[in-house]
């Protein structure tokens, strides 16, 4: 027995009856199908197609968008890892083959519900994210991305596709119109798909900060982000009853510097909430020690800070509208707090 010898035998055209239509050359053999016959079957004019190398279409005509992801899924998954021995495939024809891919880039963020993307059948090629190791190129309709590390997949409509920063960060590497890339990073925020914070780490990671473009873009979402998470937190304070404060006020103690700037103050309280909406850059490290050092002063003084970030805003608003209560509660039991000239932002 070779590996073209069909292991179970079954009637070809039973094949066009298995819930998938794309299979693969070992999952053909499973079904009993040999080399030879599927050769037979892909001729011109024949009833099957192959796709991609080694993954045929059972029918005529061209594949669904369906029926592409689940071919480039396929190829990219049909391989193991350098080093890892591949798996019999009469052990399970059925078994997902892609368990170490991902669909990514614009194909992924269609999947998510994106807008701003083209639809599948518009996209000439459809990236899948493997590990850096597998030993694949781009052909036909699949293109090839490579990674160090593979972020756990969202399973959308059956399928394996990296979560949305990730695919953001890889669509926005093949784009070089400024447009299309601030389109896909403000829907990504507007629609509530990731927080600023991981598409600019997952952009930086990508070493994509450097182009002009994806910069102006990054500023502008960065904007975006902001504003929404101000909404949030205005909500926030109108539909749990805190207080009112003052919103977008600096901090000056009498006659010296400035201590900083506030998202909302409670003068009466001596209690600040600021929105932590920094993104991970290349001059991270000096920017939070400027953040840190600003807190730590406002402490000294007295001023109790609470950081608030847009992910909490978005996902537990009632938890951090309990964190603002307690602080605004307990203000009655600190020392007074040192006097600051309080001025509009």
């Amino acid at each position: 027995m070779n590996h073209n010898t069909p292991i179970s035998p079954r009637p070809l055209h039973q094949l066009a009856d298995v819930r998938r239509r794309v299979l693969t050359a070992a999952q053909l053999r499973a079904h009993g199908v040999s080399a030879a016959e599927t050769a037979a079957q892909c001729r011109a004019g024949g009833p099957w197609q192959q796709i991609l190398p080694g993954v045929h279409l059972l029918h005529p005509g061209p594949p669904t968008g369906e029926e592409r992801l689940t071919a480039v899924l396929l190829y990219a998954g049909r391989e193991r890892a350098a080093g890892v021995p591949p798996q019999p495939a009469a052990a399970d024809p059925h078994r997902p083959a892609h368990a170490e891919a991902m669909i990514t880039g614009l194909a992924a963020l269609t999947l998510h519900g994106f807008s701003s993307t083209p639809p599948l059948t518009a996209l000439d090629t459809l990236d899948v994210l493997v590990p850096r190791l597998r030993r694949l190129r781009s052909t036909g309709c699949a293109r090839i991305v490579r990674t160090g590390s593979l972020p756990e997949p969202e399973q959308v409509t059956g399928l394996p596709v990296a979560p949305v920063a990730r695919a953001l960060a890889d669509a926005v590497a093949g784009l070089s119109d400024a447009g299309a890339v601030r389109r896909l990073l403000t829907e990504a925020v507007r629609g509530g798909h990731c927080e600023p914070a991981s598409v600019v780490r997952e952009l930086n990671q990508a070493k994509l900060l450097g182009r002009p473009h994806v910069v102006d873009a990054v500023d502008s979402l960065l904007a975006e982000g902001r504003a929404i998470a101000e909404d949030r937190l205005y909500a926030m304070v109108r539909e749990y009853g805190l207080p009112a404060p003052v919103w977008n006020v600096d901090l000056r103690l009498p006659g010296g510097p400035h201590l900083g700037g506030l998202d909302a103050y409670w003068p009466e309280h001596a209690v600040a909430v600021e929105l932590d909406t920094r993104a991970p850059r290349q001059d991270d490290d000096s920017e939070w020690t400027e953040y840190a050092r600003k807190r730590e002063h406002l402490e000294r003084l007295g001023i109790t800070v609470v950081h608030i970030t847009p992910r909490k805003l978005r996902e537990s608003l009632d938890q951090q509208a309990a964190v603002v209560r307690t602080a605004l509660m307990a203000s009655a039991d600190r020392d007074p707090a040192a006097y600051v000239v309080v001025l509009p932002r």
